[in-house]
Parts: C-alpha cells; sequence; structure tokens
C-alpha cells in the first residue's frame, strides 16, 4: 500500500507540474482543442474519445461509491472534469481516511452489505 501511495503521490505532483506548463503555454481553452481531435477523426482524436470513456468511467463509479447523494454527484463531476487530477488526490485522501481498507475504498457505502451478491442491473 505504500508504494501505491507514493506513485499517487509522484504521479500527482508531475501531472500538477505538466497541468500548470501548458496552461501557462496554451491557455484554459481546451475543448475546442479536445472535440476538435476527435471530430478529426485521427489518432490524436481516438486518444480523447478513449480519454473521455474513461473520465466518465471514473466519473460513474465517484458517484456510485457515494451512492449518488448529493456529494456523490459533486464528487462525479469532479471526476470527470479534472480527470486524474481529481481521482489521484480522491484516493489518498480515501486510502487515509480508510485506513487502507481496499473494500471500504472501492465500493464506499456499498462495503456494509456483507458481500451479497448482486445481479448486474442492481
Amino acid at each position: 500500500m505504500t508504494a501505491f501511495r507514493l506513485y499517487l503521490i509522484i504521479a500527482w505532483s508531475v501531472l500538477i507540474t505538466f497541468t500548470a506548463f501548458v496552461i501557462g503555454r496554451d491557455g484554459l481553452n481546451l475543448l475546442p482543442v479536445f472535440f476538435g481531435d476527435i471530430a478529426r477523426g485521427h489518432w490524436a482524436g481516438q486518444f480523447n474519445a478513449d480519454f473521455l470513456s474513461m473520465l466518465a468511467l471514473c466519473a460513474l463509479w465517484t458517484g456510485w461509491r457515494s451512492g449518488w447523494s448529493v456529494a456523490g454527484w459533486v464528487l462525479a463531476v469532479a471526476a470527470l472534469l479534472f480527470g486524474g487530477t481529481f481521482l489521484m488526490a480522491y484516493l489518498l485522501i480515501l486510502l487515509h481516511r480508510e485506513k487502507g481498507a481496499l473494500r471500504a475504498v472501492l465500493l464506499g457505502v456499498h462495503a456494509g452489505d456483507g458481500g451479497a451478491v448482486r445481479r448486474w442491473s442492481d
């Protein structure tokens, strides 16, 4: 768990530094570039589409683990908009708060169901 935490800290620091560099060079208007690459249909667009699907998956997990409470919705939107910058910090906070219990980190409000079998549609 220490290696995972160390990775999160290093990766988050590198990502924040690189993001600050890019914002300083190109500004904050990333949507035309991001969706423009997707619209052009080349490899950069494929990468952006793949990344967008991972952002959506991260947002869905974040909202679900919080039981889609108001806080869960806010966190889900943050996950969608801020990606790895949000997720790495969020995981560090969860690992600390849950004292490294991965079941609680991954399942959130669903961790206390005693391992009941659930259908995929639940």
